[in-house]
């Protein structure tokens, strides 16, 4: 006889607490083996596909393609032992344990019923268990009827709240606590002025859910622009929430997922970090030699391909292994300055998705070559969607090259809670005074903006003179090496 499991979004990690469903990867009906990716999610932090911990027949899945689920709520569900009773074939994979799913496993409330032993252990791609995917079996709508109407569980129909359920007037007001978890469902209703105890929720045990807000908000958007149309029908423009004036057909894209991610981060820097930013133009013609002539090395001499952007990362670490003082965070709470013992040296990359800063872990024990290897891994994986949370948190400084953009300069923004970022501008051929004689020369910009809470203006001009002259004379460097 069959069991209906519920899989709920599992805990993805870095504190993350809700994801956004990009795409399906199994449909109702399909056969699904345990640590068989199911869903492709995308949060704040990178876009990972979930494994499902059970093997059998998907029941049910809630939420489309674009929804925003808080970590806990039901993703889908599935028939375990169905396969074997409709299709004589195959047999149905073993059910997965509720003890080793870890996080992604339903607790003892959520009605799931007694599991077997032998299930998986994984919670993301590529940690845990790794058995491979079977081949998706589709299982016909009689049979697959039959077998969930054998199950002992009972799942509720996956059904949205009516409007009238989030209408201020037709819910009584709470007494005691407020059912919410989710911080950022707190913090979106005092955005939008909405009173969380007036709100029914639709989660377990009326859980309000960020749905339920969102619900709330377009319920007040609508019932306030129905109202403006009955005031003044030949307005053109309509105030947006923010009380920004926008045209009526204005399009509106919803700050979520990466974008919303960086829109966070971003703010914060510019509200917590007095910054200030200093900059140079370098010669860099005697870089670029040295860079051809690595590259164009034979023999014993030769291996991978240096890029421009690793020798400048390895002049960082050398930069700030002399001025420590920008390898630092500031902890606000205790009034502190944290010098960093290692570089944790990231980068800035543009991709499809928005822009990302993949981490280079302990730069300041590669060299050049090494550095340049492990950015052009990441850079792979950045593009491609597949960098991991703890690929993109953790580093100490940013190196910024924004001369791909074919710029000269620029004012970054420090990526917070670090301390400084270099921002590199295009290279190319400008008049310069070489040798006491005009030529033309491959000159850069180079800027640095800092946190003036960490250091002074004379410590990060000497940083960026350093770097600047390590660019210009790169014989600099084998003072280090």
């Amino acid at each position: 006889m069959a069991q209906v499991l519920e899989f709920k979004l599992p805990d993805l990690g870095e504190g993350l607490t809700e994801a956004e469903i990009v795409r399906w990867l199994v449909e109702v009906g399909d056969v699904v083996a345990i640590d068989q990716p199911v869903v492709e999610v995308e949060t704040a932090k990178a876009m990972v596909e979930v494994p499902c911990p059970y093997g059998g027949v998907v029941t049910a899945r809630f939420g489309e393609e674009g929804t925003e689920l808080p970590v806990g709520a039901p993703l889908l569900t599935v028939a375990v032992g169905a396969a074997e009773g409709s299709s004589g074939s195959a047999p149905s994979p073993s059910p997965s344990s509720a003890s080793s799913s870890l996080s992604s496993s339903p607790s003892p409330s959520s009605g799931s019923g007694t599991e077997s032993s032998g299930g998986s252990g994984n919670v993301l791609v590529g940690y845990g268990t790794g058995a491979p995917a079977a081949r998706r079996r589709r299982i016909r709508p009689d049979r697959l009827d039959r077998a969930v109407a054998e199950a002992p569980v009972s799942v509720a129909p996956v059904v949205a709240a009516p409007v009238a359920e989030v209408l201020v007037a037709e819910v009584p007001v709470h007494e005691g606590p407020v059912p919410v978890v989710s911080p950022l469902v707190r913090r979106l209703a005092r955005q939008h002025d909405i009173d969380l105890r007036r709100l029914a929720g639709s989660g377990p045990d009326g859980l309000i859910l960020r749905a339920d807000v969102d619900r709330a908000i377009r319920t007040a958007e609508e019932t306030a622009a129905a109202t403006a149309r009955v005031q003044a029908p030949v307005a053109a423009v309509v105030a947006a929430p923010n009380g920004v004036a926008a045209a009526s057909d204005a399009e509106r894209i919803p700050l979520r997922g990466v974008r919303g991610a960086v829109a966070d981060k971003l703010s914060r820097s510019r509200t917590e970090i007095p910054d200030a930013t200093c900059w140079v133009d370098a010669d860099a013609t005697e870089l670029m030699a040295v860079r051809a002539a690595m590259n164009a090395a034979t023999g014993p001499s030769a291996g991978p391909k240096v890029s421009v952007l690793a020798l400048l990362a390895r002049i960082c670490t050398a930069a700030l292994a002399r001025f420590p003082e920008l390898n630092a965070t500031v902890d606000t709470a205790a009034r502190e300055i944290v010098r960093l013992p290692g570089v944790h040296l990231g980068f800035a990359a543009q991709t499809e998705r928005g822009l990302v800063v993949p981490v280079v872990r302990d730069a300041h024990t590669r060299n050049a070559e090494s550095i340049g290897a492990e950015i052009a891994r990441l850079t792979e994986l950045a593009r491609t969607g597949k960098l991991s949370p703890a690929q993109l948190t953790g580093g100490t400084f940013t190196l910024n090259n924004y001369g791909v953009f074919g710029v000269d300069g620029s004012t970054p923004i420090i990526n917070h809670p670090e301390a400084a970022m270099l921002g590199v501008g295009r290279i190319m051929p400008k008049p310069w005074v070489h040798q006491g004689e005009l030529a033309v020369r491959q000159v850069v910009q180079l800027s640095l903006t800092f946190d003036h809470r960490v250091c002074d203006g004379g410590t990060a001009g000497g940083f960026l003179r350093y770097v600047a002259d390590c660019v210009e004379q790169p014989a600099v460097l084998l003072r280090t090496l």
